[in-house]
């Protein structure tokens, strides 16, 4: 009969046990990773739909007591798919969330503003609310260029090519319906509820029932069918 020689037989096992340690310690590793990070991003943004809500409710009342006290730089505009809805009784009602709210930084010089159907080269920057640690609110888009699309540079920054709208898809309705008020030139703060930004859907550096704050720079338009020029 052939003997196992006892020596060879006891480093085998540990090196097997050695190695089911290591692999057991990297996956634990990698699995509280994981975790942390989803409890980092959780607590980030617990209560998030509850905080949106009455993020949007407060500045709704806020921006209607500017504009009766005769503030014109802000605005608030209904969903462009809302306007022009007739009802028999006449008692059409809209919510706050039906709405935008608009902060004109800046005033243009154009006098058209671009249709539903039309692209547009227009300059962004998406940003969150406020949150513990995103304390001017976490900016998850942006065209600017530079240092993390932080500061937009009119020299170096470059436009976006979006199309608003039509059968070939577009921008969420909240954008859509800034865009379709602006003119060339405008500088605006555009708030977007929740409702008419990706609503409860969460993407990519957007969590579910997020508010959308764009600070957007509107280039030019071009009508459907019309060739967007490449400007640089």
């Amino acid at each position: 009969m052939m003997r196992l020689n006892t020596s060879v037989t006891t480093q085998t096992k540990r090196f097997f046990l050695t190695a089911t340690m290591l692999f057991v310690a990297l996956f634990s590793v990698g699995l509280l990773t994981s975790c942390s990070e989803d409890k980092d991003e959780t607590d980030e943004f617990a209560n998030w739909q509850e905080k949106n809500t009455n993020y949007w409710n407060q500045l709704y009342s806020e921006t209607k007591q500017k504009i009766a006290n005769g503030d014109k730089s802000w605005k608030i505009f209904l969903n462009y798919s809302m306007q022009g809805q007739t009802d028999p009784s006449g008692q059409i009602t809209y919510k706050p969330e039906d709405h935008i709210i608009v902060h004109e930084l800046e005033k243009g010089t154009g006098t058209k503003s671009p249709l539903y159907t039309d692209s547009v080269l227009v300059h962004y920057q998406g940003r969150l609310i406020p949150s513990q640690t995103y304390t001017a609110g976490l900016i998850f888009d942006s065209s600017f260029g530079g240092a993390n699309g932080l500061v937009y540079n009119p020299l170096t920054s470059r436009p976006a090519q979006l199309l608003i709208g039509g059968e070939k898809g577009g921008v969420v309705d909240g954008f859509a319906t800034a865009l379709q008020n602006m003119h060339v030139g405008d500088h605006w703060l555009v708030y977007i509820p929740y409702q008419l930004g990706y609503g409860a859907t969460k993407i990519e550096g957007v969590p579910a029932y997020s508010n959308l704050i764009f600070d957007l720079r509107l280039h030019s338009f071009y009508r459907a069918g019309t060739s967007v020029p490449n400007i640089f």
